[in-house]
């Protein structure tokens, strides 16, 4: 998979679960079994939120991210991208 591109609409990778926690949100892979972690109820809310918007970006906008805190968000959830927890949504522009 390429770079992260939150211009692009992404979505929760279909083998993956999330826990909600008090910090955030547990996130495991049942596919290449890896375990991440949500630092934030927002965040948590971001990655739940993917699917329904057409881009990342878009996606935090609709979630309430201040434009201050994009860039963090953007870096966690191309964290999120490269360790296989979120993935491209094909078919949705």
């Amino acid at each position: 998979m390429g770079a992260f591109d939150p211009g692009l609409p992404w979505r929760r990778a279909r083998s993956v679960a999330l826990r909600p926690e008090p910090f955030g949100a547990l996130v495991y892979h049942f596919g290449n079994r890896k375990l991440s972690f949500l630092k934030s109820k927002l965040l948590l809310s971001v990655v739940e939120a993917l699917a329904a918007h057409p881009s990342a970006t878009a996606t935090l906008v609709a979630c309430g991210v201040a434009e201050a805190q994009r860039p963090a968000y953007v870096k966690a959830l191309a964290d999120l991208a490269r360790s296989q927890m979120i993935e491209p949504r094909k078919g949705a522009a």
